[in-house]
């Protein structure tokens, strides 16, 4: 089985963590979009762990969601990109979003857990498809909000992770201060003490 990373939510918004998800820019393995439905709390440890072995019990099922959230994400990095870059978003870029709009029918409705409110999706019917609804659903309020959403792409080259800037003076540049933030410190004060010798 290949080693999966936890999900990390640095982006500020569902669809933007969704996008972010997996270890792979262009893949995601079952057990991470399982792994990022928990952690987004769209489904529950127990379901988690009933949904993991799917592929193995109804892979007909499996591989229907698989291909949707697949889908999905590819076309959210794509528009996402084109949002950050503040280019025209193609029609057939948002039809994935659209497509599990279409198939979803629920309700949100107001949860009560270890003392705080929160809204969940409530699905009217007992497919797949509703795990993606949330996801789906927070795509479209940030294509319609367009910059006013502040997408913004990590300044660290080698991350790539999306991230929606709500900082005070909406000069973000790092999807985390404590990872790539750090990093370019790091790497900034060893090019500026490379150069002088010790003898100085």
């Amino acid at each position: 089985m290949a080693q999966t990373t936890q999900p990390q939510l640095l982006g500020g918004r569902l669809a933007v963590n969704f996008a972010n998800a997996g270890s792979s820019q262009t893949d995601l393995s079952w057990e991470e979009l399982i792994q990022f439905l928990e952690k987004a709390r769209i489904i529950s440890p127990e379901r988690s762990s009933q949904l993991t072995s799917l592929p193995q019990i109804n892979p007909h099922a499996a591989e229907g969601l698989f291909v949707k959230a697949q889908r999905l994400r590819l076309s959210l990095r794509k528009v996402f990109a084109s949002l950050v870059r503040k280019e025209r978003i193609p029609r057939e870029w948002a039809e994935p979003v659209n497509e599990v709009l279409r198939i979803t029918e629920g309700h949100d409705e107001l949860v009560l857990e270890d003392g705080e409110w929160r809204t969940e999706f409530m699905a009217r019917e007992g497919g797949l498809d509703w795990l993606l609804a949330a996801i789906a659903r927070s795509a479209a309020e940030i294509i319609v909000e367009g910059e006013a959403a502040r997408l913004r792409l990590c300044a660290n080259p080698h991350c790539g992770l999306f991230f929606c800037d709500t900082s005070r003076t909406h000069r973000r540049r790092w999807c985390s201060m404590s990872v790539c933030g750090n990093r370019h410190k790091v790497a900034a004060f060893a090019r500026k003490h490379s150069g002088r010798g010790h003898g100085a």
